[in-house]
């Protein structure tokens, strides 16, 4: 366990993080036993904890499992495959065919057959005051999302005007921007350790100078729930990605790095990593970046937590739709000399 200094927004995230996993445990025991909340985290805080708690217990009593080797299938799937490569995705079915269909509905938690946890699905698991604050925050982010569109190919999705759509309301602006206080810029992630006079981690564009602070700000409620949800997830990513956010904040205060290691110090999440999605339709793709044995948290007024680079996955909506996605980039765990979590399995929660 690695300890968080108090001024780092990251310390109220790992109590409120353990607080969800105790009720968790008490939920899923079926213990009556009361657990009191930690004073240093706000009612409204307290309530959406305690509500994140039940859904993510409900999940864990309702596995479903697949006739499907995880890892068979990771070894299958090509490193840097983005999902959108039909003969690729033709293989994959071949070799793994699907069994039977499951519509979720309710809370679940999707296995493999050795009991590797696939997928958590945890619909309403984002209380509607937290979505409102999520609303608030994406409109104050307005003018970066229309920056975001591009007018390139629609083989560049994620930016495509073409996938995105007018909002119902004038305030909210259709766009997708990336968000992190410290990592690699595309293209310069490192494979394998990061040679010494080679690319160094940096502020996202779209936090750098004095606006970056005021975003962070106004998406820490939202990022100490996702960050909970993983505790409860994968603990053994949870705490690796402690561990690697302590390690980057001394990192950039050795070298005199303050804007970085000011937004580190607001920075709630686990995850370093965010992307703000609003109003996009999104096609059928894997996350590359992503690692199979770790988890993504997309949340909306659903929580889902899976590898995007594992589940193949895409969005098709009409109306107003605000997604925030967290994710972890290995990159950055082995810049510190992070080690690479194990699978998350389903007895292996604790």
């Amino acid at each position: 366990m690695t300890a968080v200094p108090a001024d780092c927004a990251l310390y109220t995230t790992c109590i409120a993080s353990e607080f969800v996993k105790q009720l968790f445990d008490c939920n899923v025991a079926r213990n009556a036993q009361s657990i009191s909340p930690p004073l240093t985290i706000d009612v409204p805080t307290m309530l959406a904890c305690q509500h994140l708690a039940r859904v993510l217990a409900d999940a864990y009593s309702n596995p479903i499992q697949l006739d499907l080797d995880m890892i068979r299938y990771n070894e299958a799937l090509h490193k840097h495959s983005t999902g959108m490569v039909a003969t690729h995705e033709d293989s994959l079915l071949e070799k793994f065919p699907h069994g039977q269909e499951h519509l979720l509905e309710k809370p679940s938690v999707i296995l493999d057959s050795a009991g590797h946890i696939i997928l958590w699905y945890l619909p309403d698991a984002i209380s509607p005051w937290i979505q409102a604050e999520m609303e608030d925050a994406t409109i104050g982010m307005g003018s970066l999302l229309m920056k975001s569109m591009t007018s390139g190919l629609d083989t560049q999705w994620r930016t495509f005007p073409g996938n995105f759509h007018a909002s119902d309301q004038r305030q909210l602006t259709p766009g997708c921007i990336n968000l992190a206080p410290c990592w690699f810029m595309q293209g310069r992630e490192p494979h394998g350790l990061p040679p010494a006079d080679g690319f160094t981690p940096e502020v996202s564009a779209t936090l750098k100078g004095k606006g970056g602070p005021k975003i962070i700000i106004s998406m820490q409620r939202a990022a100490l729930l996702a960050s909970a949800a993983l505790r409860v997830m994968h603990p053994k990513l949870y705490w690796a990605s402690v561990a690697t956010h302590i390690k980057l904040a001394r990192w950039a205060v050795e070298r005199g790095l303050s804007d970085m290691s000011t937004c580190l110090q607001f920075w709630a999440s686990v995850f370093n990593c965010a992307a703000v999605i609003c109003n996009r339709q999104c096609p059928l793709h894997r996350d590359p970046s992503s690692t199979p044995k770790g988890f993504d948290v997309m949340s909306s007024g659903a929580m889902v937590g899976c590898s995007g680079h594992f589940v193949r996955h895409g969005v098709t909506y009409t109306g107003d739709r605000i997604v925030w996605a967290w994710f972890i980039r290995d990159s950055l765990q082995n810049f510190v000399g992070t080690p690479r979590p194990s699978y998350a399995t389903y007895m292996g929660v604790d």
